[in-house]
């Protein structure tokens, strides 16, 4: 029996690193690893592709979307709607395959909810020093942004409790190390290896 694919949620305040994480621990494309696409009605940032970094879509398909009941979890970020879809990741986790979603503490919520099983990290910066520092290194942002996502990221890190698990992204090496640690522990919980060696543990308990 194939096990199933866990579901990990990987939320953090803009600028923590959580996206290079993700595509550092994704960076050789394992089969069994899969990072969600989600769908947005932000606007596309120069380097971004349809269908690879998001589904970008507008307003009115999104509320469609919500109306059919396709979204595993939604949320409104910065005036932005942010959604996964329910069908692709319940059958990339039949599968077997591991899935990461990339949300905010809201979506996490939702999914908690709905799959309390699902394994919940929340990637903090050092400071705030720091977090100011990256946000401004990215050179896409005015001053009067750079002030909303800071306040906007204090509120974010109040809800880092309700995660299974943190990780200080001071230095990107170690933060990433420990991202497949906690992947690899997660992965030899008893239920999980009862899960995938079912016929393996029945031959060697028989007597």
């Amino acid at each position: 029996m194939a096990r199933r694919g866990n579901l990990f949620i990987l939320a953090a305040p803009s600028g923590a690193g959580k996206s290079s994480l993700i595509s550092a621990l994704l960076k050789d494309k394992p089969a069994d690893m899969q990072v969600s696409v989600s769908t947005t009605t932000r606007a596309m940032r120069p380097g971004e592709e349809n269908g690879v970094h998001y589904h970008f879509v507008d307003v009115d398909q999104f509320k469609n979307l919500i109306q059919q009941g396709a979204f595993f979890e939604y949320a409104e970020v910065f005036g932005n709607f942010y959604g996964t879809s329910k069908i692709t990741i319940e059958q990339t986790l039949e599968k077997g395959i591991d899935v990461f979603l990339d949300i905010d503490w809201q979506g996490a919520r939702q999914v908690k909810a709905l799959i309390p099983d699902a394994i919940g990290v929340y990637i903090l910066p050092p400071s705030k020093v720091e977090l100011e520092r990256r946000l401004r290194g990215r050179g896409q942002d005015s001053d009067e942004v750079i002030a909303s996502r800071m306040a906007e990221a204090i509120s974010e890190m109040s809800h880092f409790d309700e995660f299974d698990y943190v990780i200080v992204n001071q230095d990107f090496d170690t933060a990433l190390a420990d991202l497949q640690a906690i992947v690899c522990c997660q992965r030899h919980r008893l239920a999980r290896q009862v899960e995938a060696h079912s016929v393996m543990l029945e031959d060697l308990l028989a007597q």
